[in-house]
Order: structure tokens, then C-alpha cells, then sequence
């Protein structure tokens, strides 16, 4: 997957069916096991990707704080749709199932990275970036620490000044 993020065309970070069978073999189960655990989470694609997998989360609480704007955005921008990769290689859209970061709706995760407290605009910005080579940060982009309350800490009040995240 790695190094196949880096070639001219990206490729890499996917199972095919040949090595799920080989899985099959080596862990001595019948191949539709394998399939079946491939199949059903969405951290094992079964075709290539770009460079960036962008994974939106529009389960419900992504979805009340408005991932469908955030997803329509990025879909406009890259003229692609769920499940589509760019021509150039460099991005993938996927739909996926909650995150574990609804506290920070709407969110994506882009590879390895969450990006959390999402607008439209700042969608296109994270792409954009990203297309140009530039480093984003991941986690809130609205400065948010963690997962506190959007207008700040409203328990552990002086420990939060102490350790600075408040």
C-alpha cells in the first residue's frame, strides 16, 4: 500500500480475490469466510484507491450537523461521486458507517486521518491542499481540543487551564 501510494498511478492497500483465497489457506478456513469478513467492514477494499481515501461518515449525528453538504462539496469539486476515483488517481469517496468522532461532526477521515468540525468550504480547502501537496492538519478545524464542548470545557474546569487545553 505504501509503496503504491507513491507510483506515478496509485495502487496498493486492497485485497484481491486471489490473496483473500491464499488467506483462506493459510489460516485454513473456506474461502466465503474470508469474503464474508472482507465484505462486511469497511477497512478492507476490494479494489484500488487513490492516494486519498476520503471516508465520510453520514450516520446520523454527521448527518444532523450537515456531512451532506460536506459530501456534495467534495463531489462537486473533484466531479466524482461516492465510490468514484479521480482520473488523476489522487482521490477515492467513500461512504462509511459512523467514525467514533460524532462529538465533532461532520467529519471525514482521509487515510489515517480524522478531520473534524467540517464545512463545505473547508472540504474543498482540505482537498485543494492536498492535491497541491501541502500538509493538513487533521483533528478539528475550528481549533477545538479534543472532544470538548464547542463553546469550551464545561467540567474539569482548572484542569483543563492546567494542562493548556483550555
Amino acid at each position: 500500500g505504501e509503496d503504491g501510494a507513491k507510483a506515478d498511478k496509485p495502487y496498493g492497500g486492497w485485497i484481491p480475490r486471489a490473496a483473500m483465497d491464499e488467506i483462506a489457506r493459510i489460516v485454513g478456513q473456506p474461502p466465503v469466510r474470508v469474503y464474508e469478513v472482507a465484505t462486511f467492514y469497511s477497512m478492507y477494499l476490494l479494489a484500488p484507491v487513490g492516494k486519498y481515501l476520503v471516508q465520510f461518515c453520514t450516520t446520523t449525528p454527521c448527518w444532523l450537523c450537515g456531512s451532506s453538504d460536506i459530501v456534495a462539496a467534495a463531489e462537486k469539486h473533484l466531479k466524482i461521486h461516492m465510490g468514484e476515483t479521480t482520473k488523476d488517481g489522487l482521490f477515492t469517496l467513500m461512504d462509511v458507517e459512523c467514525l467514533g468522532a460524532c462529538v465533532n461532526a461532520p467529519m471525514v477521515q482521509i487515510n489515517d486521518d480524522y478531520y473534524e468540525d467540517l464545512t463545505p468550504e473547508r472540504m474543498v480547502d482540505i482537498l485543494t491542499a492536498l492535491a497541491e501537496g501541502k500538509d493538513i492538519p487533521a483533528g478539528s478545524q475550528t481549533g477545538r481540543k479534543c472532544s470538548m464542548a464547542i463553546k469550551g470545557p464545561t467540567t474539569l474546569k482548572e484542569l483543563a487551564e492546567k494542562t493548556g487545553v483550555a
